[in-house]
C-alpha cells in the first residue's frame, strides 16, 4: 500500500514538473531587459524567449513577435528549442509508460514485468529532467557571462526571470 502511494505521489510531481516544463518552453521570460546605469528608468521591458521576443510598455501594453526564420537564430537558441520540446515529449510518453506500470492500475495485472515498466517511466522521467535542465542551464549561464561582460553596452544586457512590477505606493 505503501508503494503505492508512493508511485501516485511521484507520478503527481512528475506531471507537474511536466508542466512547468511546458510552461518554461512556451513562456517569453527567458531573458529580460536589466535596467542598470543610466537606464534605471525606461518605458519598455524587452523581453526574448524560445519562441518570441516581447515587448511589455510602460502604458501596460504586451506585444510579442515571434522570430522570423529559424535559420536567422543563434545556434544555441535552435538546440534550447529543440531539447525543450524533446523533454516535453519524453515527460508525456514517461507518464504514460508510468501509468501502465503502476501498482493501482489493471493494465499488465498480476505480470511479472509490470515493475519493469514502471521503472522505465521513471527512467524517461530522469531522462527527461536532464534534457529540460542542459538548455536552461546553459541559456542562464550565457545571460549570466554577458551581464557581467564590461564590453556590452547597458542596454544591451540581460537579466533572468520574470521582472516584478514597481510598487505604486
Amino acid at each position: 500500500m505503501a508503494n503505492t502511494a508512493m508511485q501516485l505521489v511521484a507520478l503527481i510531481v512528475c506531471i507537474i514538473g511536466m508542466v512547468g516544463t511546458l510552461s518554461a518552453t512556451i513562456m517569453p521570460h527567458w531573458r529580460i531587459t536589466a535596467h542598470i546605469g543610466a537606464n534605471v528608468v525606461t518605458a519598455i521591458v524587452y523581453m526574448k524567449g524560445l519562441w518570441w521576443a516581447c515587448a511589455m510598455f510602460s502604458t501596460g501594453v504586451f506585444q510579442c513577435e515571434t522570430y522570423n526564420s529559424v535559420l536567422e537564430l543563434p545556434a544555441d537558441l535552435q538546440a534550447a528549442r529543440a531539447m525543450m520540446v524533446i523533454s516535453v515529449a519524453l515527460s508525456l510518453l514517461a507518464i504514460t509508460i508510468s501509468v501502465v506500470g503502476m501498482k493501482c492500475t489493471v493494465c499488465a495485472k498480476g505480470s511479472p514485468i509490470k515493475d519493469k515498466v514502471a521503472g522505465t517511466g521513471g527512467v524517461f522521467f530522469i531522462i527527461a529532467g536532464l534534457t529540460g535542465l542542459v538548455p536552461v542551464a546553459w541559456t542562464m549561464n550565457g545571460v549570466i557571462l554577458n551581464f557581467h561582460n564590461p564590453i556590452i553596452p547597458g542596454d544591451l544586457k540581460f537579466e533572468i526571470g520574470i521582472r516584478k512590477r514597481a510598487s505604486r505606493y
